[in-house]
C-alpha cells in the first residue's frame, strides 16, 4: 500500500455547519495530486480532547501524513499547536525570532485599527510564536504560522503538517509545506493516480448503477477501478480513480458509458456545462446572451458572469419577478399573462424575445416558474418551471419541467435545465431528452 493520510478539520463553527469546509476537500484534491491516498476527512470542535482522539484514530489507522487546519489564532480556543505538540511528546517553547516576525505582521494592524487592544495584541503574538519544540515553522500567510512536527523520541507516530483554517492562508501556505523534509519523508511511498471525470444530465442516477452492472456482465474489470457516482445540481458525475496500469480498462468503461448514455453524456473530460456554454458563445461566430429570470432571481446572469471573460458575451439581464416588471423592462405583453399566466412556456418565450431587443444580444433566455414552498396549483404545481431560449430571428427552445426539491433546489436546478438549453441551441441539437 502507498502513502496513507488524514485530515483533521478543526474549529465548532465548522463542525456545527455556521462556515463550510473548504479546505477538506481543497487538502483531498491536492493529496491526489501528489500519489497520496486519503483515508478520511474529520471535523472536530474547538475541544483538545476531540481533537486528541482524531489524531489517534487516523495514526491507529496507519496513516502516514496526518494534515490539520485551523486552531493557530490568538484566542484561547484555538488548541491545535498544542495538541498536536502533546500529541508528538514535543513541548510547548517559545521562539522568540518568530514572534519578532509575527510582531512586524501586528503592526500593520495596529496602524490600520489604532483603538486596538495592544496588549490583548501582545498576548496573542506570544500564543502563536508558542510552538512544540523542534518544529518546523512555516511562514505566516496572515498572523498565524504553520507547523510541520514529527514524533519525538523515537515514537512511530505520523507526521503532522498543521495549517491555518482561512483558506486563503492555508492554501498559500501548502507549497513551503510540500518542500519540507518531513513532508517528503512522510509520502515518500506515494504512487500515482489518474482521476477522470464523465458528466449527463437528465437521466437518474439509478441509472448509472445499471451502466456498472451491465458493464461488470460485459467483463469489463471495473473492480480495477475506483468510480464513485453524485447527483450534483441536477447532472450526474461520474469520477473514476485508478493508478496506471488500469489505464487500459478504464478506457473500457468510458466507451461502455458513451455508448450506453450517448444522448445524455455532455462532458466525457470534466468540462463542466458552464465552461461549454462559454466556449460556445465565444466561438466564431460569436455570439452574446441576454437574460429575462422571474423565479431565479438572478442566479442564472450570476453562473453565466462568474468565469472571467464573461463580459464578452454576457449583455445583460433582467429580474422580472412581478408581472409590472416582466411588462416594463422587457415588453411582455400584459394580456399574455392574463390569458396563460405568468408561469407558461407562452410568457417564457416573450421573456427570451424580450431579452434580445431590450439587451441587443444574439441570444435570450426567459424563465419563469413557482420556486415554493408555496403558489403551486393542481395544474401548476411547485416545482413548475418554464424556459425558453431563443436566436434572434432563429432557432428556439422551450420547455417546462418539474423539479423536485426545495425552493432552493428548484432555483439551483433550474439554472442547470436553463445551461443544458442554451448548450443544446448553440450547437444546433434541439430540445433535451426526457427529464
Amino acid at each position: 500500500m502507498g502513502a496513507r493520510a488524514g485530515i483533521v478539520v478543526t474549529g465548532t463553527e465548522v463542525l456545527t455547519g455556521r462556515v463550510v469546509d473548504r479546505n477538506g476537500p481543497w487538502l483531498s484534491d491536492r493529496l491526489r495530486e501528489l500519489g497520496v491516498d486519503l483515508e478520511t476527512i474529520i471535523i472536530v470542535g474547538d475541544r483538545a480532547q476531540d481533537m486528541e482522539h482524531a489524531l489517534s484514530f487516523l495514526a491507529g489507522e496507519g496513516c502516514d501524513l496526518i494534515v490539520t487546519s485551523g486552531g493557530l489564532g490568538p484566542t484561547a480556543d484555538d488548541l491545535t499547536a498544542e495538541v498536536v505538540g502533546r500529541f508528538q511528546g514535543r513541548e510547548m517553547t517559545m521562539d522568540d525570532a518568530l514572534r519578532g516576525r509575527i510582531a512586524k505582521i501586528l503592526e500593520g494592524i495596529a496602524r490600520r485599527w489604532p483603538h486596538i487592544d495592544l496588549e490583548a495584541l501582545e498576548e496573542g503574538n506570544r500564543k502563536q510564536a508558542t510552538i512544540p519544540a523542534g518544529a518546523t515553522i512555516l511562514e505566516p500567510v496572515g498572523t498565524a504560522p504553520g507547523l510541520v512536527v514529527t514524533p519525538s523520541g523515537g515514537s512511530t507516530t505520523p507526521a503532522v503538517v498543521v495549517l491555518p483554517g482561512p483558506p486563503r492562508e492555508l492554501q498559500g501556505m501548502w507549497p513551503a509545506a510540500l518542500i519540507t523534509d518531513a513532508f517528503r519523508l512522510a509520502i515518500k511511498d506515494h504512487t500515482e493516480y489518474r482521476q477522470a471525470m464523465l458528466r449527463m444530465f437528465g437521466i437518474p442516477e439509478s441509472e448509472i448503477a445499471e451502466t456498472l452492472r451491465r458493464a461488470h456482465d460485459a467483463g469489463i474489470a471495473i473492480d480495477e477501478l475506483e468510480i464513485t457516482t453524485c447527483l450534483r445540481r441536477g447532472e450526474v458525475e461520474v469520477v473514476t480513480r485508478y493508478e496506471p496500469p488500469a489505464q487500459a480498462t478504464y478506457e473500457r468503461f468510458a466507451t461502455f458509458v458513451r455508448e450506453r448514455h450517448a444522448a445524455t453524456l455532455f462532458s466525457d473530460d470534466g468540462t463542466s456545462i458552464d465552461d461549454q456554454v462559454a466556449a460556445l458563445l465565444r466561438r466564431a461566430p460569436a455570439r452574446t446572451v441576454a437574460l429575462a429570470e422571474s423565479c431565479t432571481g438572478g442566479l442564472l446572469s450570476a453562473r453565466l458572469t462568474d468565469l472571467p471573460g464573461s463580459s464578452a458575451y454576457v449583455r445583460g439581464g433582467a429580474v422580472v419577478y412581478s408581472n409590472e416588471a416582466k411588462s416594463d423592462l422587457v415588453s411582455v405583453d400584459p394580456a399574455l399573462i392574463g390569458e396563460f399566466g405568468a408561469v407558461s412556456v407562452e410568457v417564457a418565450r416573450a421573456l427570451a424575445d424580450g431579452a434580445i431587443e431590450r439587451f441587443g444580444a444574439d441570444v435570450g433566455v426567459g424563465i419563469t416558474g413557482i420556486a415554493g414552498p408555496d403558489g403551486g396549483t393542481e395544474d401548476k404545481p411547485v416545482g413548475t418551471v418554464c424556459f425558453s431560449v431563443a436566436e434572434r430571428d432563429g432557432p428556439r427552445i422551450d420547455r417546462r419541467a418539474h423539479l423536485p426539491g426545495s425552493r432552493g433546489d428548484v432555483r439551483d436546478r433550474s439554472t442547470t435545465v436553463a445551461m443544458h438549453l442554451l448548450r443544446r441551441l448553440l450547437l444546433g441539437l434541439g430540445d433535451l431528452p426526457t427529464m
